[in-house]
């Protein structure tokens, strides 16, 4: 079982993505179990004031140090023995992506730290071990950048998805955009399904799986391309598409 802290300022904000489809299936299944923290419980004056001006002037309020320091070692002392990757959500961290759900999927146990405000404190970064970043964008706080990470990192562990193989073709797992699929009926408006779908050739469905995958990447993300190593059939399907396209 995976666990998961998170520390926030709004904690009814994560109700409802931890209650409902895989997230909540996950946890109702025993495969994962969620803390929810308002770290402004730590806070130690009567205010319960998490937040203060930067030394040397400048715009808005910075997270406090100490707060967060607190609520850590609350969910040190409650988790000793696990293994934890502690990640600050920061517009200047390492992008996240696929890779990185793959990577925090092997951890025993995940600890979020939503900031909020201007920024914080640099001495919380003392006690972190991943600082990540959801994209090139300012959002007001981090709560919507760890529901996106806990979901793309959930649905990777064992038995979360109901079919394994779900999870292994989906989009930047391979390297590449996920190939076209499609469901009944076989026409639809005049569009059909492609033949090759239909014929029950496995190999042949595999060769226009890869074929459309290399496709979808070359003409939306033809950067990913350079990332892969591509095999003498997958190079010769590229100059097919190259030249198709």
């Amino acid at each position: 079982m995976m666990k998961i802290d998170v520390l926030t300022l709004f904690p009814k904000m994560f109700e409802g993505p931890l209650t409902e489809s895989i997230l909540g299936k996950a946890i109702d299944k025993g495969l994962l179990d969620v803390d929810v923290i308002n770290f402004r419980e730590f806070a130690l004056n009567k205010h319960q004031q998490v937040d203060d001006y930067p030394y040397g002037g400048g715009a808005g309020m910075l997270l406090k140090v100490q707060p967060i320091h607190d609520a850590l070692k609350h969910i040190e002392e409650k988790h000793p023995a696990t293994d934890k990757r502690v990640i600050l959500l920061d517009p200047a961290g390492k992008p996240f992506n696929q890779h990185m759900a793959e990577e925090f999927s092997q951890a025993e146990h995940l600890v979020f730290i939503c900031g909020h405000y201007e920024g914080y404190d640099e001495r919380i970064r003392s006690f972190v071990t991943d600082e990540v970043s959801l994209g090139d964008y300012v959002l007001t706080g981090g709560e919507l950048g760890a529901m996106v990470m806990i979901d793309a990192t959930v649905r990777l562990l064992p038995d979360v998805l109901g079919n394994v193989a779900s999870a292994q073709g989906d989009s930047h797992s391979t390297g590449l955009l996920e190939h076209p699929q499609y469901t009944r009926p076989a026409e639809y408006l005049g569009m059909a399904v492609p033949e090759v779908l239909m014929n029950g050739n496995h190999k042949l469905i595999a060769e226009w799986q890869l074929k459309e995958s290399l496709r979808r990447t070359y003409l939306r993300r033809p950067e990913m391309l350079e990332k892969i190593t591509l095999t003498e059939q997958m190079k010769q399907m590229l100059e097919e598409i190259k030249k198709e396209n």
